[in-house]
């Protein structure tokens, strides 16, 4: 730990200011998001599917409005949108707390996505732009602490949620509201190093996002790592339904279930910045990007293999048999993730030519957001139809062909050259087409 606190502290001050900007994020979201449902369908006494729409409202405002928020992004610069984004995540989770109307709550949702659609581009176009070209050594640390705040989140939410979930709401509003006032006074300007040129060549929007669409390599790249997002977001998904189904759902599998959750945060804690640096020695980043690819898709194989052991009847190997292959799978899911997530954010911004940034982190955002929800929709559809049939193989099988299809498509492009950076002559032409 003094190793990677002494890394982050060798980065400007605003890359540090970042850092934990991200790590709290995620405390005030953690607190709150994974109860919120509970809390709808309960003391509030919400049907069924208004609780889906109003979660539903919340994805689909952040996942529909990145491009938007990275365009503003490069336009007004990063840190007002950034402020922005924290000021209505404070005003959306503090009303979360203190309405009950329906109409109120789809607003408070939307709000708190909306405020994610625009500070996520334009903090990941500051660390980049900041940290130069230590990049791919700033991303390995914005992961940790962007883990840090995933795994801490629920434990305090937990706490305060035991009191009163209004209560839960009003601190993680109170946690944005401060947050954003530091960004206020601590975080300095800064905008995209093409911003002049963005702005005073009066380039219009669209002629800026048709620009993008015809980045071919760009569009490949973001097709391809769907598969990461579908396959990491199983941690979330499928592994605790496999837990619940072999432990049941009293006290085991719901420890069980918490060290899944567990097992990828601490291990990325402990072990990203390591990973980062053996990669960066050894590998080129199409190749760490292919080998982080295939590792997510071999995380399925402990699950794969287990189905073909019969299902003990109770005792010590039915609780092994529930919880051990699907932390292992957990485990690697995040070495998968630490191999391939920092050279992943470095190469979206070599492949916009160090142009637009922020614009092309929201649409690669909006992208792999989409591709997240219809993965799931069939990953749910497979394990639906794998208890239907008795085919308890059929998701994780599925699901080690997405990872094994997702690192070759990679490796095709890394082959090819794709993902190498445009050349500098060809930047006007790809902002023009």
């Amino acid at each position: 730990m003094k190793g990677t606190l002494a890394q982050v502290r060798s980065y400007e001050r605003s890359v540090q200011l970042l850092m934990v900007n991200q790590f709290t994020i995620n405390l005030g979201f953690y607190m709150l998001m994974p109860y919120l449902a509970a809390y709808l369908a309960g003391p509030v006494g919400l049907a069924g599917w208004l609780v889906g729409l109003i979660l539903g409202v919340r994805n689909f405002s952040q996942q529909g409005m990145f491009l938007l928020g990275g365009t503003l992004a490069d336009r007004l610069g990063y840190k007002p949108m950034i402020i922005a984004g924290l000021v209505l995540r404070t005003v959306g989770f503090a009303t979360l707390g203190l309405v009950q109307s329906v109409p109120a709550l789809l607003a408070a949702s939307a709000a708190t996505g909306l405020a994610g659609a625009l500070f996520n581009p334009a903090v990941r176009a500051y660390v980049a732009a900041d940290a130069g070209e230590r990049r791919v050594e700033a991303f390995a640390l914005f992961n940790v602490f962007y883990q840090a705040g995933i795994l801490l989140g629920p434990l305090v939410g937990m706490v305060l949620t035991g009191v009163d979930f209004r209560l839960t709401c009003l601190v993680a509003a109170g946690v944005f509201a401060v947050l954003g006032v530091v960004q206020m006074r601590a975080l300095p300007a800064r905008r995209g190093d093409d911003a002049k040129d963005v702005n005073s060549q009066g380039e219009s929007v669209l002629a800026q996002w048709r620009g993008i669409l015809a980045n071919r390599p760009f569009l490949l790249f973001s097709v391809a790592m769907i598969g990461s997002y579908v396959m990491s977001f199983q941690v979330y998904l499928a592994l605790p339904l496999e837990v619940r189904r072999l432990g049941g759902e009293g006290t085991f599998g719901t420890g069980a279930v918490a060290v899944l959750f567990a097992v990828s945060g601490l291990s990325t804690i402990v072990g990203q910045t390591k990973v980062t640096a053996w990669c960066k020695a050894r590998m080129e980043p199409g190749r760490a990007l292919t080998w982080g690819l295939l590792t997510m898709g071999l995380a399925f194989v402990p699950l794969l293999v287990a189905t073909a052991i019969p299902v003990p009847d109770g005792g010590l190997g039915l609780w092994l048999l529930a919880a051990v292959p699907p932390a292992l799978s957990a485990l690697l899911l995040a070495i998968g993730t630490m191999i391939a997530y920092p050279f992943e954010m470095d190469t979206i911004v070599r492949l916009s030519g160090d142009r637009l940034v922020a614009t092309h982190y929201g649409l690669y955002n909006t992208i792999c957001g989409i591709g997240i929800t219809l993965g799931n929709l069939l990953t749910g559809a497979a394990l639906d139809a794998a208890r239907a049939a008795g085919m308890s193989a059929l998701p994780w099988l599925a699901l080690f062909a997405l990872g094994l299809a997702c690192a070759a498509a990679l490796y095709g492009l890394h082959r090819t050259g794709r993902l190498a950076p445009p050349a500098r002559d060809a930047k006007p032409e790809l902002a023009t087409a």
